[in-house]
């Protein structure tokens, strides 16, 4: 079933895993083979993955009641490396979505 908590699971998984291609694998190519080629290949993606997940975070937090530093937490997760995977372990795997 697709709910909005089960697709901001998935954008949260796809922004997280395309954060880490562009920040360990895009960009070192980047500046130490000079072959950006890569960078804009994963910024628009990406980009448009931390769109919705931001807005996918507003839509489904009333629904998961979260407080305001949770919510922080949950935004500021999009900006760290590996932040996103935290967000699905600790707020979003054990939501009964059925």
């Amino acid at each position: 079933m697709f709910s909005f908590i089960n697709i901001f699971r998935l954008v949260a998984f796809l922004e997280g895993l395309s954060y880490i291609l562009l920040l360990f694998i895009a960009t070192p190519i980047k500046y130490l083979l000079d072959d950006a080629q890569y960078v804009k290949l994963l910024g628009m993606p990406h980009g448009l993955l931390f769109i919705a997940y931001i807005i996918l975070a507003i839509m489904i937090k009333p629904e998961l009641r979260w407080n305001s530093k949770q919510f922080t937490l949950v935004l500021l997760a999009s900006i760290l490396p590996f932040g996103t995977f935290y967000i699905d372990y600790k707020y979003l795997k054990s939501v009964n979505n059925g």
